[in-house]
């Protein structure tokens, strides 16, 4: 599923860096920050659409009704909770095994 989320992203790539042609390694990994957390997003996204649509749509047709809605909303939901409660207890402990370093 392509959404067009960073489709520009590689086009300046290393453009910025200024002087003389030379890259810059801060703004490179800020890129490449971008472009990991846009496809963690990505990969979000398409995981939790194939996991509520088998879950909530039994019959695919023309439209939605209504109780197929409500379960695609919660499954959302529920998707997107269980997600920020791993990403919060693994960006923690990465905190602490940073500290421990």
């Amino acid at each position: 599923m392509e959404s067009g989320f960073g489709s520009d992203f590689g086009s300046d790539f290393g453009a910025g860096g200024g002087g003389g042609g030379k890259l810059d390694p801060g703004v490179i990994m800020e890129q490449v920050k971008v472009q990991i957390a846009v496809a963690n997003a990505q990969e979000l996204l398409q995981r939790m659409t194939d996991k509520c649509f088998r879950k909530c749509i039994g019959k695919p047709g023309g439209a939605l009704d209504n109780s197929e809605q409500k379960c695609i909303a919660m499954c959302m939901d529920r998707y997107m909770d269980s997600w920020n409660t791993v990403s919060r207890a693994y960006n923690s402990r990465l905190q602490r095994e940073r500290a421990n370093m």
